[in-house]
């Protein structure tokens, strides 16, 4: 089928199936496209509207002040692409309970139209792969020295700022902070984190011999309650030395 539209969508991890490898869903790359009234206006009049541009916004925005009194007053509105309807969601204890605003929550629901649901078939989905979490080791500080050159000192501290870097579980199977050396042998942190943080971790370095390190994370931390379905790998793009 020829599609006259595309949506992009980048794969992300869903996080309601802990259980389920390689499990994604999809959110649409809507950064930059908000149309808001003054685009619509100037659509219109690209269109041919022989209304001056101004007329046109004034009657948008107007519309726009009358859906949201009428829907104040307690009328649903229908437009040719949604459906909005008012509700108070919550728990009512009691058939003459009053309304509470700690337990009840004013709110509306919005619904495609059947002409709008029509629409989509002409739209195609284009996976643009999997979206960046945005996790990363941005800087190592050796606390002994207060360099950040990448020098270490081998039983010393060291502070690890960066985004997402928490190490959760804490006594996961192959989670933790490891330092790997030019022939590939990882050594992995094994005194208590004395800070531990989404944003800044602060460990021991183990007693390393001279040479060229790479440091690795690997976590599950996902920045709410729920776990990643699988370890993520954060490696620092410094190297960091032993002298």
């Amino acid at each position: 089928m020829a599609y006259s539209y595309f949506w992009k969508v980048w794969l992300t991890p869903n996080r309601l199936t802990e259980d389920i490898l390689n499990d994604f869903i999809a959110e649409v790359s809507t950064v930059g496209k908000t149309r808001r009234n003054e685009d619509i206006a100037r659509m219109i009049k690209n269109a041919g509207a022989e209304w001056e541009y101004e007329s046109i916004l004034d009657m948008l925005n107007r519309g726009d002040r009358m859906r949201k009194q009428s829907l104040l007053e307690g009328y649903s509105v229908q437009t040719e692409v949604c459906h909005i309807t008012p509700r108070v969601p919550g728990n009512w204890i009691g058939s003459a309970a009053p309304f509470d605003p700690k337990k009840h929550k004013r709110t509306c629901d919005c619904s495609i139209t059947e002409d709008m649901r029509k629409s989509l078939e002409n739209v195609g989905v284009e996976v643009l792969g999997v979206k960046d979490s945005g996790a990363r080791i941005g800087l190592v500080t050796d606390v002994t020295t207060g360099k950040t050159d990448g020098t270490l000192t081998p039983d010393g501290d060291i502070n690890i700022d960066g985004v997402k870097i928490r190490i959760q579980p804490v006594d996961g199977e192959g989670i933790g902070i490891f330092f790997v050396d030019e022939a590939g042998t990882e050594t992995q942190v094994t005194q208590p984190l004395s800070r531990n943080e989404p944003k800044k971790i602060t460990c021991r370095v183990p007693l390393l011999g001279s040479g060229t390190y790479t440091l690795k994370i690997v976590t599950q931390y996902s920045s709410s309650d729920t776990l990643l379905n699988k370890p993520r790998t954060l490696t620092y793009e410094q190297p960091l030395i032993v002298k």
